[in-house]
């Protein structure tokens, strides 16, 4: 098989090995440092990539993305500040333990079930993505373009508290996508006259500006606060040692999470946290002593943490055979491909094979390092985050924000479009838009148009085309049917909400 040739490949590649290496570590740490994410380290460090080989610029933001989502439980744990959006549910029951003098223990518990969790989901991606890849080619402009649509209904739907909001993201995601010059006619785009913009946005800017920036300005927004992050005590070996009997009850959840957070990271926009807080509660309703959940049970850091890592690998399944972005880490990852030449999309398996089973190669042995390093050093990367002071950390992120930015094409106004994405990205947040949506949407959106328009050029009766081919109206259903579904659970939830304050 492709992938055995592909892991003797990578293991015999010490450079290559040194890069997935690096990447556990700063992944983890970036997990753990609570409000910067793993998708703001990687945008930050896409342009060190352009200088790279196309495989180890891939794996090194790959396995950041990995390992950086297992390190959002550690910050969850150790000081009830969950890293990452995702590590929210660990920390139900993390916190608790850590409070009682078992934090290495329940951050033991985090780190073998993430192992477990990304293994399984990243043998579900080796095994099926090139079948799906095999049905992606079949598909023409009008499905194609149908599974954007669903692809923008569902992200701007699902991501975030309100689907109004979410929509509204996408679309803006859509707009500033479109500004430049039209891909057929070359006439100017809202350019306003700009020289400048009639070349249209570049990623890379403003990415660093709305993950990066924006959290930067948030967090100085903050800085008068007082904060929640109190060390624990880890020295206790006794209490901190995992036995297999202890670890055995974890096993079910561990794994039945694992298939949930797989199945939640194949369809695009959902994410690792919707994953880890329906595992979570999956395995809360399955539990034989459901009570102890929220008080220290290590299932209930088991349950989260595996669907949370098992998101990982099939997220990356719609964008190798699609071209779709399933997280904003496969949004950027996008561009990684763009700069080394590579197109993505169902040929991508007939013209870099080699390259694609090499990178989930990669991701084996990175899941393999993350996995050692945090269970014998969970608690010392914890210690180390303490003792970094917020006003030297940030203004560093800041500096490194300009720096990368401008590298990426050495334009001046680069710069200038980072900071504007940097108080979009802000403002968003605060009004409770979806900076991840309007990302995604950006990146998605120029080959929705370009398959839209190939769509009428195809078609006798206009738009009616995508009605009348079975496969590209199912996939219009199906997003206008996820569209249904999440305004009635939300239409519950407030019902629910109003009945409680009544």
């Amino acid at each position: 098989m492709e992938i055995f040739a592909a892991l003797s490949t990578v293991l015999t590649d010490p450079i290559l090995l040194g890069w997935v290496f690096l990447a556990a570590i700063v992944g983890m740490v970036v997990g753990a440092i609570p409000g910067l994410t793993a998708s703001a380290a990687i945008a930050m460090l896409l342009p060190l990539t352009f200088y790279m080989e196309p495989l180890p610029a891939l794996a090194f933001l790959y396995v950041i993305g990995k390992s950086g989502r297992y390190g959002g439980s550690i910050a969850a744990i150790l000081f009830n500040t969950p890293g990452t959006a995702a590590s929210a549910a660990t920390q139900i029951d993390g916190y608790p333990l850590a409070r009682r003098g078992m934090a290495s223990k329940a951050m033991k518990v985090a780190t073998v079930s993430s192992v477990i969790g990304d293994f399984i989901g990243e043998i579900l991606l080796i095994v099926g993505v090139a079948w799906i890849a095999s049905i992606a080619l079949r598909l023409g402009p009008p499905e194609l373009f149908a599974v954007y649509f669903a692809a923008f209904v569902v992200i701007g739907s699902v991501i975030g508290k309100s689907i109004t909001r979410g929509l509204a993201s996408a679309a803006l995601g859509v707009l500033v996508n479109m500004i430049g010059l039209d891909p057929i006619s070359s006439t100017e785009r809202f350019t306003f006259g700009s020289f400048d913009l009639s070349n249209g946005i570049s990623l890379v800017p403003l990415m660093i500006g709305v993950f990066v920036l924006g959290e930067v300005f948030a967090q100085i927004e903050e800085r008068g606060k007082p904060s929640e992050m109190m060390e624990t005590d880890v020295s206790d070996v006794g209490r901190n040692r995992l036995t297999w009997a202890e670890y055995r009850p974890c096993m079910p959840h561990v794994i039945r999470s694992s298939f949930i957070g797989a199945f939640i990271g194949m369809l695009p926009g959902l994410g690792s946290a919707i994953a880890a807080f329906v595992a979570y509660g999956e395995g809360k309703r399955r539990a034989q002593n459901p009570e102890a959940w929220g008080k220290g049970a290590l299932e209930g850091i088991a349950a989260p943490e595996a669907a949370n890592n098992a998101v990982s690998g099939p997220s990356m399944a719609p964008l190798l055979t699609l071209g779709i972005p399933g997280s904003t880490i496969g949004a950027i990852l996008i561009g990684v491909f763009l700069i080394h030449g590579i197109q993505i999309g169902p040929t991508l398996f007939l013209t870099n094979g080699e390259l694609v089973y090499a990178l989930f190669a990669c991701g084996l042995i990175g899941i393999v390092m993350y996995g050692i390093i945090g269970f014998y050093g969970a608690a010392f990367v914890g210690r180390f985050i303490t003792r970094i002071p917020t006003q030297v950390l940030y203004p560093v992120i800041f500096l490194t924000a300009f720096v990368a930015a401008y590298t990426s094409r050495g334009n001046l106004f680069d710069i200038y479009i980072m900071i504007a994405a940097g108080f979009l990205g802000w403002g968003m947040r605060k009004l409770e838009f979806n900076p991840a949506a309007f990302v995604i949407s950006f990146v998605l959106a120029g080959g929705a148009e370009e398959t839209f328009r190939q769509s009428l050029l195809l078609s006798d009766n206009g738009i009616a085309i995508f009605v009348t081919r079975p496969v590209a109206l199912l996939f219009l259903l199906l997003g206008l049917a996820a569209l249904f579904v999440r305004a009635r659970s939300l239409n519950r939830q407030a019902r629910a909400a109003a009945l409680q304050e009544a």
